[in-house]
């Protein structure tokens, strides 16, 4: 069955750009979003080329625009400034220019890579994003957040640049490993709770990768992403930071285990920790808790973090991460919706360790 096109527009001004989730988009709509530019730089992973590289060549082809093809490594050890500085190389050595483009096919990995080559090479060039994860449809490959790890944590060098467009094509997904998939359901988790619950309901559908089930909720995840954008595009005014729910302790939980938990696991037990923080502050009760661990677990994603973890080791690392101010923020669930908090206090804090397994 082909998936009906969808699309959202995200509305930033000079900056809007569409998404549009479906059937065919690489081979239907990236020539037109390049059209006209005279070079297009194809920033990928091996693995992800030799199954998708051919369309995207091919419909710059059709398109009449030449391109080269840039692979980068795998994974968050390649999620580096020295992947940016030999990408940055390689394009001058190619001779792409500021009026060119970037086209990043990939996960978040590549994502958020090439999207930050792209935001500083030549003090900027348009990039389109290509998602081929489920965690980057729904959610790393829209709004122009693009960065880069350090020793120190995630993500701590980024800019904001945001894309021409972002073509997501479900069938894509058919070719990730479970595990890969699942951690795109850790995101889909957390736009389930920041609005209706979508996900419960069609729990099984999307575990079996049902794709018209899959590109609904992909398209209820960037419309409701997009509306945070729409309203805080560059986390100025706080709106953007409810999108962050999960991702204080998920951050903390990667870095601590040198990457060894993915991203979209880390995220699922940071919805856990959350929510029984949220539930230790009066903010909902251990009902909703309850409700979001049995949410996660439907989706087979991890409810407590890998054994061996010390709760003063992530709270010092919580500190550190760049939207902390110093001390401890979270973003939680309560009566008015997701809100901001700071500094709990160290009983709350322990009864969230304790329900993720977390001892001190």
């Amino acid at each position: 069955m082909k998936v009906a096109l969808r699309r959202r527009r995200v509305e930033l001004g000079a900056r809007s750009y569409d998404v549009l989730v479906g059937a065919g988009v690489i081979d239907d709509r990236l020539g037109e979003v390049v059209r006209g530019r005279a070079r297009v730089a194809l920033v990928t992973q091996a693995g992800v080329d030799s199954l998708h590289g051919a369309r995207v060549r091919d419909a710059l082809d059709r398109a009449g625009v030449a391109h080269e093809t840039f692979v980068m490594g795998d994974g968050e050890a390649a999620k580096r400034l020295a992947t940016v500085e030999d990408l940055c190389g390689r394009f001058a050595r190619w001779g792409l220019r500021r009026d060119d483009a970037v086209v990043a096919l990939g996960g978040g990995v590549v994502g958020d890579t090439a999207g930050f080559a792209a935001a500083v090479y030549h003090r900027g060039v348009a990039v389109v994003q290509v998602p081929t994860t489920l965690l980057a449809m729904v959610d790393a490959a829209v709004g122009g957040k693009t960065a880069v790890n350090l020793p120190e944590g995630k993500n701590l060098v980024g800019a904001f640049h945001q894309p021409l467009a972002v073509l997501a094509d479900p069938a894509v997904l058919s070719t990730l490993p479970a595990r890969e998939y699942r951690c795109g359901l850790g995101e889909v988790a957390k736009y389930a709770l920041m609005g209706d619950d979508f996900v419960t309901a069609n729990a099984a559908a999307l575990v079996a990768r049902d794709p018209v089930t899959v590109a609904e909720v992909v398209h209820r995840c960037v419309g409701l992403k997009a509306d945070v954008v729409e309203a805080d595009e560059t986390e100025r005014t706080g709106r953007r930071a409810v999108l962050n729910l999960g991702h204080t302790l998920a951050h903390a939980l990667e870095t601590a285990g040198g990457h060894a938990l993915a991203h979209g696991e880390a995220v699922a037990v940071g919805l856990v920790f959350a929510v029984h923080l949220a539930a230790a502050l009066g903010r909902v009760g251990r009902d909703e808790a309850e409700r979001v661990e049995r949410m996660v677990r439907a989706l087979g994603l991890p409810t407590t973090a890998p054994a061996g973890l010390d709760a003063d080791a992530l709270v010092t690392l919580m500190r550190r991460d760049k939207k902390s101010g110093g001390g401890l923020t979270f973003v939680l669930p309560g009566p008015e919706g997701i809100q901001r908090v700071d500094d709990p206090p160290a009983g709350a804090l322990a009864a969230a360790f304790a329900a993720v397994g977390v001892g001190g």
